[in-house]
């Protein structure tokens, strides 16, 4: 009896996973972590988490160093997303540390992290492990004298704006930002080497990371373009995180406050923060720019079924199906650049495909005159989608003895050289036999 009872308590507390589990069929993210230095930026924060809970997101508020902190129950994550916005932890509660959140990445899972001027070495060193760096001088924030949110209370320029966007609509939406973005916090770079990481938000020239309380006696470290605001990076196995300085970035009061830029005369009623956080958070959480592929086929022109093997010089057809996650539900994805390699060692061919603009992608093309084991690829990578890797393996044989031509054109020439040879030496007997 008690077996029983324990069976049936494992059951229970395996029902919220099983419920909520992230499903490859409706991929955006359901259930959310997020980690907070104090309650109150449930509050502070209120208007971004709301439009979060709207999009049918489930957030679970938990302070950073909570003992009963886990990602993990009985080798099943227990979310799909993490938000960490608590800059200042110097050690998370329970089995949550460093590693735990990079594995939580690495197994296909996404981070939002903001800092501000208190983080922590532990969330630098997250955004490290990210491919991100924040300024060495925990002092530093990022000052513009000419690019600054005119305001009453700023005289030290930190309050900053920016419209510097990423150009990608799958990143940032349709919808073109009209307002400029309020930023205070603190810089950070990206290593130029890693193709992963991109800059969705940048400062402008005249930008620099400094200490706004001290005078400046040597040129800063970071300067102009090269500071990045808010960054992203789009993992190989398609996890999406979302870094930047800024934990204001997100609160009710720049969200609503009004901007105007100096020396523009141009002000607007709410700045761009509201529909900017909104836009890369649909990102993030993958209700925009997820793709999926299927029904991969290859077929012998005339038939209808796929063969086991192929011939040299055989006509092929190849099609895929390609499909965009909605946020609702998967629509065709149409594009002109996605193309087929068939692959031995390297592309023998590459052809783009074409599309009806209804998801499917096809092409034909002749298989080469060389045998071996081959394999259709599409490999497709594009700005702000997720990345598509398929392969299909199939061999090619050479011709068999009874299929080759009975006689081949191209080996006229020696025909012609041995009849004539015959004929010449017939000639030349005769003419050796009879001839005094």
């Amino acid at each position: 009896m008690r077996s029983l009872s324990f069976f049936f308590v494992f059951l229970l507390s395996l029902f919220p996973i099983l419920c909520f589990s992230f499903n490859p069929e409706s991929p955006t993210d359901r259930r959310v972590l997020v980690l907070l230095d104090d309650f109150s930026l449930k509050s502070s924060h209120s208007i971004f988490f709301n439009s979060l809970k709207s999009r049918g997101l489930n957030l679970d508020f938990k302070l950073s160093d909570d003992p009963s902190l886990s990602l993990q129950r009985y080798g099943q994550y227990l979310y799909d997303a993490l938000i960490i916005f608590s800059p200042s932890t110097e050690k998370f509660g329970g089995s949550l540390d460093l590693a735990a959140v990079i594995d939580f990445v690495d197994s296909g899972h996404d981070l939002i992290l903001a800092a501000d001027s208190t983080a922590s070495d532990l969330i630098k060193n997250i955004a490290t492990e990210c491919g991100v760096d924040f300024d060495e001088d925990s002092s530093a924030m990022v000052i513009d004298h000419k690019s600054y949110a005119i305001s009453g209370t700023e005289g030290e320029h930190t309050l900053i704006v920016s419209d510097d966007f990423i150009q990608s609509d799958a990143i940032l939406g349709e919808t073109k930002i009209e307002a400029p973005v309020l930023f205070k916090g603190i810089a950070h770079s990206v290593n130029a080497a890693n193709s992963l990481v991109l800059k969705v938000l940048s400062a402008s020239p005249s930008a620099y990371s400094a200490n706004p309380e001290s005078k400046l006696l040597s040129p800063p470290l970071l300067t102009g373009s090269a500071i990045s605001l808010v960054s992203v990076v789009q993992a190989r196995n398609n996890a999406r995180i979302m870094i930047t300085g800024s934990l204001d970035l997100f609160s009710n009061r720049l969200l609503r406050t009004a901007v105007q830029k100096s020396g523009s005369q141009d002000k607007y009623d709410k700045s761009g923060n509201e529909l900017f956080v909104t836009e890369i958070s649909k990102w993030v959480f993958h209700e925009r720019g997820h793709l999926k592929a299927v029904n991969l086929r290859h077929l012998r022109v005339g038939e209808t079924d796929e063969p086991a093997m192929y011939r040299i010089k055989d006509d092929l057809k190849f099609s895929v199906e390609i499909y965009e996650w909605s946020g609702k539900s998967w629509e065709p994805y149409v594009a002109d650049d996605v193309q087929v390699q068939f692959y031995m060692m390297s592309p023998y061919v590459l052809k783009t495909l074409s599309t009806n603009g209804k998801g499917l992608y096809h092409a034909s093309f002749k298989v080469p005159d060389v045998y071996g084991v081959f394999q259709f690829k599409v490999d497709y990578h594009r700005l702000g989608y997720a990345s598509l890797s398929l392969s299909k393996q199939i061999p090619v044989r050479p011709f068999r003895h009874n299929e080759y031509e009975r006689f081949i054109t191209t080996a006229f020439p020696y025909y012609g050289a041995s009849f004539t040879m015959m004929a010449g030496f017939f000639i030349f007997s005769i003419l050796f036999l009879y001839n005094k």
